[in-house]
């Protein structure tokens, strides 16, 4: 009897084998959510007025540590969402809510944590980043289809390149010629300029 029952249960190491296969598929599948309505009450009152909402944040936290099965217990891995942290400082550093309703999906390692039930100001905040983000999305699409409907510029050919560098050495140099020229006139004014108090003093001189 002993030796059929050891036939017929698994080896400790088929065992072991199975159990990592399962974690590792929990781990590679699809994200886990959960809500949970998280009590900050009782932990925040031990700590002083000048410590309660992050003792708020620390509590939610550990909450979902344990509740989300995070083995090494590293509070890095979640993540909270900006409307939940907006909704704990609301009332300020010394006041922060009795009681937290939170959405949290485990993706792989990582716990990211969002707000469920919103206050009105946070509702209408929400609302209005979502609408410009829509607009921002349409307009990106739109600029894109312009792009593919503009036809590609046509590659010119080595006449047209030729033509056109003679153009520019054109230009140049008739913009080189204007400035010798303007130089010229410049040189002769000057010249004349200092000349004239000479022929002054020449003809005072003949009176």
């Amino acid at each position: 009897m002993t030796e059929e029952k050891k036939v017929e249960g698994k080896a400790p190491e088929e065992k072991s084998e199975e159990t990592k296969l399962k974690k590792e598929e929990k781990a590679g599948g699809k994200a886990e959510s959960k809500e949970y309505i998280i009590p900050l009450r009782e932990k925040c009152r031990v700590v002083p007025r000048y410590k309660k909402t992050p003792k708020a944040i620390r509590t939610i936290k550990e909450f979902l540590v344990r509740h989300m099965k995070i083995y090494d217990r590293d509070l890095n891995k979640i993540k909270l969402d900006t409307y939940l942290n907006e909704f704990l400082w609301a009332r300020g550093i010394k006041r922060p809510p009795a009681k937290v309703k939170v959405k949290a999906t485990k993706e792989g390692e990582l716990v990211r944590v969002e707000l469920v039930v919103f206050s009105k100001k946070l509702a209408g905040k929400k609302k209005r980043e979502e609408k410009m983000n829509k607009l921002a999305e349409e307009r990106a699409g739109k600029k894109k289809a312009a792009k593919k409907d503009e036809p590609e510029p046509e590659e010119k050919s080595e006449e047209d390149k030729n033509k056109e560098k003679e153009k520019q050495a054109s230009v140049v140099e008739a913009g080189k010629e204007m400035e010798k020229a303007a130089a010229k006139k410049m040189k002769h004014e000057t010249k004349s300029r200092a000349k004239e108090p000479k022929r002054q003093k020449r003809v005072a001189l003949q009176k």
